[in-house]
């Protein structure tokens, strides 16, 4: 025989029956209250959500899940947990969630394919409503299809999707030439470009950024940009770069493919003796919240990164209504440069 389900504080949960039994409805009703309400006259959906409020009746997710009622569970699927970018950006699809009535689970690929996909099956295996990815690689032209097969909702977020794909991204072309123009500017004829694994996109389109600036200018890319690419994207991997940079004869000017990259090379450069920005303009990318306090205060290219994620996730939620008439769209934010200490020799 079943035993009853015992809550939190180790009392009898209450079921659906009670909850019916408490409104003088039919157990159906109070399924269709939970599951479909637009099915539900309004005067009885008060009565039934009043009586589920005062027994505090928690419905069973996966069950309502087997009954065609759509999920409120959506995922966020990170390349990295301890980049504040990738948090800011979790917040902001946080946020959504809560907007809409839905819970987010978040996720981190480890920036490893292998890791996504297995992430993405355990994600359709539970149903959930729909993800959010930033795919670990390029190469994911099989993945729209293969979510379809399993009728799991899916946004890319920072990537441009084909057209048969729901995407929210930004011109990190551009974001990159902003930054690389605004360093010829002060009168850097050689810029070196710090960047992260070659398999992201978001760094080989910062470097292409980067070598259109330097064209635009008539500089040759070939000389004129020194590109040192290292495995990852946090503190340790900019300092590494940094040191790299000093072995290989380091430019007046340094442009890395991310903050978190940039503060690492800051820190190389310190180390070494050399000041910033003296002798050496720094310039990051993404502007996230600690930039602006960073020991000398960062230039950085600002990426719209509370839109990126409030927007993808507004976004999934569209894609995921069932919607005959829903429309795939691929949106581009425009990032803006902001300029600090970093990169103004007036600063020393």
């Amino acid at each position: 025989m079943a035993q009853p389900r015992r809550s939190a504080n180790g009392r009898t949960a209450s079921g659906i029956r009670d909850v019916a039994a408490r409104a003088g409805v039919s157990v159906g009703t109070v399924s269709n209250t939970i599951n479909h309400p637009e099915m539900v006259r309004p005067d009885t959906r008060k009565v039934v959500e009043k009586a589920i409020a005062e027994l505090g009746f928690v419905p069973n997710q996966p069950a309502r899940v087997l009954t065609g009622a759509s999920s409120q569970v959506i995922a966020l699927v990170v390349l990295d947990l301890m980049s504040p970018f990738f948090m800011e950006m979790a917040s902001a699809v946080e946020r959504a969630a809560n907007e809409a009535g839905q819970m987010m689970i978040l996720c981190d690929s480890e920036n490893a394919r292998d890791r996504e996909r297995a992430l993405l099956q355990l994600l359709a295996a539970q149903r959930v409503r729909g993800v959010l990815v930033t795919p670990a690689t390029a190469e994911v032209d099989a993945l729209p299809a293969w979510a379809a097969e399993r009728q799991l909702p899916l946004v890319f977020v920072d990537y441009k999707g084909s057209p048969d794909t729901c995407s929210v991204s930004v011109d990190h072309t551009t974001g990159a030439h902003l930054a690389v123009r605004h360093l010829l500017a002060l009168g850097h004829q050689q810029v070196a470009f710090v960047g992260g694994p070659t398999v992201l996109h978001q760094f080989t389109q910062r470097s292409r950024g980067a070598k259109q600036a330097l064209l635009e200018a008539g500089l040759d890319p070939a000389t004129a940009l020194v590109e040192e690419a290292v495995d990852g994207i946090g503190i340790r991997d900019g300092m590494l770069a940094a040191q790299r940079l000093i072995e290989r004869g380091l430019p007046g000017a340094v442009f890395c493919g991310n903050d978190m990259l940039a503060f690492g090379v800051y820190r190389g450069l310190t180390r070494a003796g050399l000041r910033v920005p003296e002798d050496v303009a720094l310039v990051g990318y993404d502007d996230i919240t600690f930039a602006a306090d960073w020991i000398v205060p960062l230039t950085s290219v600002r990426q719209p990164i509370d839109e990126l994620g409030y927007r993808a996730a507004n976004l999934l939620f569209e894609h995921s209504s069932g919607d005959p008439d829903h429309v795939h769209q691929q949106i581009t934010l425009t990032p803006s440069l902001v300029v600090r200490a970093s990169s103004n020799p007036a600063a020393g």
